[in-house]
């Protein structure tokens, strides 16, 4: 993946920004599903490739039935989740397979660790991203692509997670969109 800000929108008011922006790849947090068919709609208009975040889909359950209804209806770019079902389903889909990984403690990273052994997610979503050791080790430890996600408020946190080894950052805060689009040295 080339991009290495993926904007993540909460709502429509910055998925709409999202469209406007520059940028190809965008992730969509939280939603009801009664709303993936208009965001789906207008991505395709825009000709952005979008990731949603199953766990976050609000009216239907992030198991492997669901990922497939989404795969098939929505034809997303990629799809996001804690859930080794949907990992799997949307890999067996062709669908981009994000794992998402909380740095927690000791015990939650080892047992994410044999998750992802199981799951083998094309990338892997590490939150707090604004943890570059961590980023590294992690990175260190399994062979999958980072993103990393969550606190991650400056440019410096940025540079620091990318630095760490993660491929890309994923981020909500508009500012960080704004100012890495304007140098576009990072897309």
């Amino acid at each position: 993946m080339d991009q290495k800000i993926l904007p993540a929108s909460a709502n429509m008011k910055e998925f709409e920004r999202f469209l406007k922006s520059s940028y190809k790849i965008g992730i969509f947090l939280d939603m009801h599903i009664g709303q993936m068919k208009n965001i789906s709609k207008l991505a395709n208009q825009f000709e952005k490739k979008m990731i949603y975040h199953v766990d976050l889909i609000h009216g239907i359950k992030n198991d492997e039935f669901a990922t497939e209804f989404i795969c098939q209806e929505f034809k997303p770019y990629g799809l996001i989740s804690t859930k080794r079902t949907v990992i799997q389903k949307a890999k067996q889909k062709g669908v981009v397979a994000v794992q998402r990984m909380f740095l927690l403690d000791t015990h939650a990273i080892e047992k994410s660790y044999k998750l992802i052994e199981k799951t083998q997610p094309d990338y892997l979503e590490v939150l707090p991203g604004a943890m570059p050791k961590m980023i590294t080790e992690v990175k260190e430890r399994v062979n999958v692509p980072i993103f990393a996600g969550g606190l991650i408020r400056t440019t410096e946190d940025v540079l620091a997670a990318l630095d760490a080894g993660a491929s890309a950052i994923t981020t909500s805060k508009r500012e960080i969109w704004e100012y890495f689009e304007k140098n576009q040295e990072m897309n």
